[in-house]
């Protein structure tokens, strides 16, 4: 890209503006400002201007200026309620420790842009100043009512420890990295700590890259309340309809729900069946079971076809049995006795469970999570044995994979 093309002819820079869709209403609530160039080539995206280094850092501020001050002329026709999302890298941004950004917010202000409509989403994975200048400048344009975006790429500790630092408003959420079944998974614990953390700081979160609807699926399904992509809307020089996809997304979420209502269907009617399969087995026993391994080689009888692992634990998470094992292809189930006495109490939901079984007096079936040991996905139904004793059944991702819902 030919920077001095750019710099002489200002005129050919101009915003694109991508609509951002919402949950909860099926609408349109903001745009998000772009910036393109027309080439003798074509219209060309400026994204590549803004992050080059070598380019000096008042020319691409200029740009990035005159950006903003076309797309804020032309949104003072929007309904006064759509957000504006405007990037800005924090080197920009504090290149005049953010003065010429703020004037041109207040100017725009008198027109009649509400300041509490700017939503500010600063790139600060690599700025090479100082942080806490930075924050003082962020923390300094909330006063005015703005609001702070963070986006999830980079490094995710240091996400994070900038995301309790500044508790934004939104956190962006990039959809590029769904592409396998593989890094859905990894994208599930990534957002499993986001959203913990989102929840904690009342954060909204926003799924941006939407390319295909299992992108929306996923977006709509782990808590995502803003959307934006193009298999929404792309880019573009105009404005849309608020209402445009309100039926599609109507239609989807239905869908969606659908969906879910049946793996929930699923993990209730498994969660029955293993219960009363239990139960069934204890009762019909003659004498009370008190030999841990014979209680094992009795359950593991019962869910052969179905589980890999068993083992009893009390309630504080010490094990009270050994692991009874049988790993795919195997025939026979194995006794590893030096799983005995290990303690399960600093694993995620255990004491949880383990409450809620002693007060309801039946099992529960885990969500979809990594076995630490095979790294698979699996599921756990725990059950209450007796008001001290708790048996967990490791459930194999082949089984839950043929069952297809109960992924």
């Amino acid at each position: 890209m030919d920077v001095l093309e750019i710099l002489t002819n200002l005129d050919n820079v101009f915003p694109y503006f991508q609509p951002i869709f919402s949950a909860d209403g099926h609408q349109v609530i903001g745009y998000e400002v772009l910036g393109r160039y027309k080439s003798a080539k074509g219209i060309v995206s400026l994204g590549s201007f803004f992050l080059d280094e070598n380019i000096p850092e008042e020319y691409r501020l200029e740009v990035d200026d005159t950006v903003l001050r076309k797309a804020l002329e032309k949104m003072l026709i929007l309904d006064e309620q759509l957000l504006i999302f405007i990037n800005r890298d924090a080197d920009l941004l504090m290149y005049d420790n953010g003065e010429s950004f703020l004037n041109l917010l207040l100017k725009y202000q008198t027109k009649g842009i509400k300041l509490d409509r700017i939503v500010l989403e600063s790139s600060d994975c690599i700025y090479k100043g100082n942080v806490e200048h930075l924050d003082h400048l962020l923390n300094y344009y909330r006063t005015y009512g703005i609001k702070i975006a963070i986006d999830n790429k980079g490094n995710e500790k240091y996400q994070l420890d900038r995301i309790g630092q500044l508790s934004p408003n939104i956190l962006k959420v990039d959809l590029n990295e769904l592409r396998s079944t593989a890094s859905a998974h990894v994208l599930h614990d990534i957002l499993y700590s986001l959203s913990l953390l989102a929840r904690k700081i009342g954060a909204t979160l926003l799924f941006k890259n939407i390319e295909m609807v299992y992108q929306l699926q996923f977006a709509w399904r782990n808590g995502g309340r803003y959307y934006q992509g193009c298999y929404l809307h792309p880019p573009s020089e105009d404005f849309v309809d608020q209402g445009i996809l309100k039926e599609k997304l109507k239609v989807e979420c239905h869908r969606f729900i659908s969906y879910e209502k049946r793996k929930l269907q699923a993990v209730f009617d498994l969660t029955q069946e293993m219960n009363e399969q239990i139960q069934q087995c204890l009762q019909n026993k003659n004498r009370k079971l008190t030999n841990y391994d014979e209680i094992l080689h009795i359950m593991a009888s019962i869910f052969d076809d179905m589980a890999f692992r068993l083992y009893i634990c009390d309630e504080d998470g010490f094990q009270k049995s050994a692991n009874i094992i049988k790993l795919h292809g195997d025939e026979m189930w194995q006794l590893k006795p030096e799983y005995f006495r290990k303690n399960w109490s600093w694993r995620p939901y255990f004491l949880e469970n383990i409450m809620k079984m002693s007060k309801d007096k039946k099992g529960i079936l885990s969500d979809l999570y990594s076995d630490i040991e095979t790294g698979e996905m699996i599921r756990t139904f725990s059950y209450p044995l007796n008001a001290n004793d708790y048996l967990f059944v490791d459930i194999p991702y082949r089984y839950l994979y043929e069952k297809e819902d109960l992924l």
